[in-house]
């Protein structure tokens, strides 16, 4: 494919690509990629010789006639033995490079290609899509005719292979329908699928490629059509910042009702439903294929037993399916939900025939939820690996909407944390497979398991629906929760405690990254919002299973420690009714000479001669070592100063520890050269991004005011702001810096009192003015 549009020209008109090469504008749609490949076509046939033995052969896109906008050019130069082919080639090949095309070639002859096309499988598939485009016609056809049909006669033997890759494929780049932001192509359930169900439908292993598969196909093609157009070059991957411009070249518009923000959800929505289309297809081609492989599909007597697995459910040849008294009497509301949980929990498929069937026949569940309802919904929730690919069977009958109203609301709504991978409806599923790894941590499997599902239930609710006001997700969904905890059948005071759980599900990991553990009043503060162990143990399994469900970067070894460091004291304080008095400082830094140094794993200590700035220069020091510090304690014992940190490299490699030592003992001693050199990195480091803010918090701990610091990230802020904090007159006794994607959120604890107004807003703006 080639290069026929630029995003400044959406009409082609004036790129030069276009005009030397095609002539031909770009443009989104069926017709507007076939355009692209007569353009391409008759442009390489211009330069290609009229000779016999020779063929020029097209495969990919151009093969397809599905020509991107900035796609690659893939072509194969077909001879029978004639002299002089590298020459040729050569004279081909030149020509399009030097017209800035992106090529992919081979020079080979029709046994050649086959051959090679018997030990790849990947280049088998490609010659399923060969088109002729110049020369020898004949030699083409003997080619294309001849791989088409070596495999129909071959696919069942390479099929084994031909998913191995597809699942490492998938493995490296996710599923599409649940990405925030996934690559078109390659993600399980993007184009490349619709490449594989082509192949199975050709060696007639099944019929793959039904109306449905076809629609979502041009639609997933339209939006890299106008992702290309967007950007302007050749890219997959729908990050988030172009998802409103493709959007808007595809007409598409954001809707209120289904909480989008902005045109971008909407098509987020629909690249998921499309994803969801191929993925289901390519999953049930694949069974169909391990039924040809296993010789069942022919009947033969004996082969295929009915199995009983559950109530009512029986495995019948590898799949699911009801039991004949099921079908033959009037269904209870239950039976999807008990046919959901055996399928999780014996991770077998569910037949496509029976889940039409539940989705015609299985009458609704009515409120409350009968026993046997509530306990199958549990032992979907808590089945471990088996219940996600359950879970998507059943949404792709609409077996989940009839559970669960609120589904509608929930699925494939994006969600705009950076951290995050998922959209919404797979993160409360992943979250709920990750808390059954919890199940026996807590007194309340079964709460923590719906817990965990309902956590982020307020997301997405559209203004005016959480209390007359948009609400924080956490606030809005604990009603939310609540009511479905009741409608499923739990007692009231059961219900109270999922709300509860939603209500506090981000308190954990937001006080033990933001706040002082050592404070008093941090640890009786979250003992009062949390009540008893019980719920304490189900907030912090719900706090690691939310984390794991978020992405990688929503949990560290750092975080954990801090979690659990909060839970234990939290703990003591509600078994004692005592707060944990604050730890002793290292007895290594009250004695002996200074300045003294001290590194270990994730810490550095540092004790010198008390004066104002220590922090600043000490958080200084360690950003020129790339070291972005997660805590910082200051305080003064018999009259020398204690800083005290916890630190993680900024780029993954740990710093020199002599160099940093020499450095650390350098600058609390005032050396003037490494003053200079932190003031030097602190003006380089600047961050950019959304308006820096400030909060205070005036009762958020016992001997301090707290200033809040949200900003976009930067190497060397904490240096920066715990210097303007000195200038400005305050003393800072501990810092607490978390961050968020691209953003953070610093906590400095500042000692004296309440500022007056005038102070306050003299301390606000010297920290806005460094950020």
């Amino acid at each position: 494919m080639t290069s026929l549009t630029t995003a400044t020209d959406p009409a082609g008109a004036g790129d030069p690509v276009v005009n030397e090469v095609a002539g031909v504008p770009g443009g989104i749609g069926a017709d507007a990629r076939a355009r692209r490949a007569d353009a391409l076509d008759a442009w390489l046939r211009g330069f290609f010789p009229d000779r016999p033995g020779i063929a020029l052969v097209a495969v990919g896109g151009l093969g397809r006639r599905q020509c991107a906008p900035h796609g690659d050019l893939d072509l194969v130069l077909l001879h029978a033995g004639v002299p002089g082919i590298d020459e040729l080639a050569a004279a081909l090949w030149y020509p399009i490079w030097d017209a800035g095309l992106r090529l992919d070639h081979s020079v080979r002859t029709v046994a050649e290609a086959l051959s090679v096309a018997q030990d790849d499988v990947k280049v088998a598939l490609g010659l399923l899509d060969a088109r002729h485009l110049a020369g020898d016609p004949a030699l083409a056809d003997q080619l294309i005719h001849t791989a088409a049909d070596h495999w129909r006669r071959t696919a069942v033997r390479q099929l084994p292979r031909l998913r191995e890759i597809t699942a490492a494929r998938w493995e490296s780049h996710g599923e599409l329908a649940f990405l925030l932001e996934g690559d078109l192509k390659e993600a399980a359930g993007g184009l490349r699928d619709v490449g594989i169900l082509r192949a199975i439908a050709t060696a007639g292993v099944t019929d793959a490629l039904r109306p449905a598969v076809h629609a979502a196909h041009r639609r997933l093609l339209d939006t890299r059509d106008a992702l290309h157009q967007q950007v302007g070059r050749r890219v997959d991957r729908l990050v988030a910042q172009e998802r409103d411009g493709v959007a808007a070249l595809l007409g598409l518009r954001a809707s209120a009702a289904s909480g989008d923000l902005g045109d971008g959800d909407a098509l987020l929505r629909r690249v998921a439903g499309d994803a969801r289309t191929v993925s289901h297809a390519l999953d049930d081609a694949w069974r169909a294929a391990d039924r040809l492989r296993s010789g069942r599909h022919r009947g033969a007597p004996g082969r295929a037993v009915r199995r009983p697995v559950a109530r009512d459910v029986v495995e019948h040849d590898g799949e699911l399916v009801l039991a004949r008294t099921a079908i033959g009497a009037r269904p209870d509301p239950s039976l999807s939900l008990r046919v959901a949980a055996a399928a999780a929990s014996t991770r077998l498929p569910i037949a496509r025939a029976t889940c039409e069937w539940l989705a015609a026949y299985c009458p609704p569940l009515p409120a409350p939820w009968p026993p046997a309802a509530r306990a199958a919904l549990i032992t979907l929730l808590g089945a471990g690996a088996g219940l996600v690919p359950a879970w998507e069977t059943c949404d792709r009958y609409g077996l989940i909407d009839g559970w669960l109203p609120e589904w509608t609301r929930l699925r494939s709504l994006p969600q705009h944390n950076p951290v995050h991978r998922f959209t919404l409806d797979r993160h409360l599923v992943q979250t709920a497979y990750e808390a059954s790894r919890h199940t026996r941590e807590v007194d309340r499997p079964d709460l923590l398991l719906l817990g965990a599902f309902l956590h982020d239930i307020g997301k997405g609710v559209p203004v005016g629906e959480a209390d007359g006001a948009a609400a924080d997700h956490s606030t809005a969904g604990a009603p939310l929760a609540e009511a479905v905890a009741t409608r499923i059948g739990l007692p009231a005071a059961e219900a109270a405690l999922i709300a509860k759980l939603v209500r506090l599900h981000l308190l954990l990991p937001d006080v033990a990254t933001r706040r002082d553990l050592s404070d008093p009043k941090t640890v009786a503060g979250v003992a009062e919002r949390v009540g008893d162990p019980t719920t304490l143990d189900l907030l912090h399994a719900l706090t690691r299973a939310d984390a794991a469900a978020t992405g990688p970067a929503a949990w560290s070894g750092w975080k954990g420690r801090l979690v659990a460091e909060l839970v234990a004291r939290v703990r003591t304080a509600l078994d004692t009714g005592e707060v944990p008095a604050p730890p002793d400082p290292d007895p290594a830094l009250v004695a002996g000479p200074l300045p003294v140094v001290h590194l270990g794993e994730d810490r550095v200590s540092v004790a010198a001669a008390d004066r104002r700035g220590l922090l600043a220069t000490v958080a200084g020091c360690l950003a020129l070592h790339r070291l972005e510090v997660i805590s910082a304690d200051a305080a003064t014992v018999d009259g020398r100063a204690l800083v005290q940190c916890r630190v993680q490299p900024r780029y993954g490699l740990a710093p020199d520890p002599i160099a940093l030592s020499a450095d650390l003992r350098r600058a609390v001693s005032g050396d003037v050269s490494v003053i200079q050199r932190l003031r030097g990195r602190a003006l380089a480091g600047r961050g950019q991004g959304a308006a820096p803010r400030v909060v205070w918090h005036r009762e958020a701990a016992t001997d301090a005011v707290l200033l809040e610091l949200r900003a976009a990230d930067a190497a060397g802020l904490l240096y920066r702001v715990t210097c303007a904090l000195d200038e400005a007159g305050a003393q800072v006794r501990a810092a607490r810096i978390s961050t968020l994607g691209g953003d953070v959120v610093d906590a400095f604890y500042l000692v004296g009192g309440w500022p007056a107004d005038a102070d306050r807003a003299r301390i606000e703006a010297a920290v806005l003015a460094v950020v």
